[in-house]
């Protein structure tokens, strides 16, 4: 269940390339709607995903994974910062050029219950990409819609269907066909396991690990479980409270994590030895997420790291490189090591 070795970083071009990303949204009460204050969900992240890799960013629930995807798609338009793929800048594109530009950017979402429109069969579901994007001839759209419905695993006369008609596994391979349907050359995949059985998450990521093989795609994936993200992916971005605390290869982060949130979220795998996992010590997080839209000052997880220091709580860390290709976001990552 493991994707090929991440390519070679000198001959790999970045495919996607996001500088100094924000994403606020107010806060707004009242009968007037007055803003009372803001949510920094995606507060300056930056980042590159290379052309053929996959990078995995995680981080807990409240982190704003989700809102750098949807942001990154101009799903959501940014506060501020750079987006840049295959070297254009999405900020001001619009209309016909943004259109364009989305046709080689798919998302997959991650709740295949909500992300199907109840009212439309399966066939015109994964047609209507084409439709919109003006993919070959009308007479052949059909034709790929069957074929692209095959190559997900799904028999093409299911196309007749309906999504409550299909099992949660099958509609979020209507939702990967959806995604194929234009030939992007970057998918995002937001969490899309974590609203299925465990009996079929394998299949899903075994599916979307022959597809990048076929079809030469880029993945940002978009997780919280951290073995799927150990197997699946290339690189790994942690992120915590809107910001990246460390970046870095897939076996550094895993064996060699730096900055302490990472430790804890590693520690928190299941190892399936028993002994070996008794012998474990996890680390705790000792309370709760604090809110984004009064972060703390300082470093962001000062209030539940147990390394903090008096620095820690007034010196906001940089993200910055410890070793080579390795970004940390912590005031004592060399102490740490």
């Amino acid at each position: 269940m493991s994707f090929p070795g991440r390519p070679d970083a000198a001959a790999a071009a970045p495919l996607l390339e996001v500088r100094d990303l924000v994403k606020h949204f107010p806060i707004q009460r009242g009968f007037l709607r007055r803003g009372v204050g803001t949510v920094r969900a995606v507060d300056g992240v930056s980042f590159d995903v290379l052309q053929g890799e996959t990078l995995g960013l995680v981080g807990e629930s409240g982190s704003g994974k989700s809102t750098v995807a949807r942001t990154v798609l101009r799903l959501e338009e940014p506060t501020s910062g750079s987006v840049r793929f295959e070297g254009e800048e999405l900020a001001g594109l619009a209309g016909e050029a943004l259109r364009l530009r989305r046709r080689h950017m798919q998302m997959i979402f991650q709740d295949p219950f909500a992300s199907l429109n109840p009212r439309m069969r399966v066939g015109a579901i994964v047609r209507e990409p084409l439709d919109i994007h003006r993919v070959g001839e009308p007479g052949e759209r059909d034709r790929r819609v069957a074929a692209l419905l095959e190559r997900v695993g799904l028999d093409p006369r299911s196309a007749r269907h309906f999504p409550y008609q299909l099992s949660g596994g099958q509609r979020q391979r209507v939702g990967i066909a959806r995604a194929l349907a234009t030939g992007p050359r970057l998918i995002v995949a937001d969490e899309p396991i974590s609203a299925l059985d465990v009996s079929i998450q394998a299949q899903i990521v075994n599916l979307l690990e022959d597809l990048k093989d076929e079809l030469g795609l880029t993945y940002l994936l978009i997780a919280h479980d951290l073995s799927m993200v150990r197997h699946a992916c290339h690189r790994v971005a942690v992120m915590y409270l809107g910001r990246l605390v460390e970046t870095g290869e897939r076996t550094d982060i895993f064996d060699r994590p730096r900055h302490p949130y990472t430790r804890a979220l590693v520690s928190s795998i299941p190892v399936p030895d028993p002994e070996r996992q008794a012998a474990r010590s996890a680390i705790p997080l000792e309370g709760d997420v604090p809110s984004p839209a009064a972060p703390p000052p300082g470093c962001r997880f000062h209030t539940r790291c147990p390394f903090t220091v008096a620095r820690c709580r007034v010196e906001e860390p940089e993200l910055r490189e410890v070793t080579a290709g390795r970004l940390v976001a912590c005031h004592r990552a060399e102490e740490l090591a």
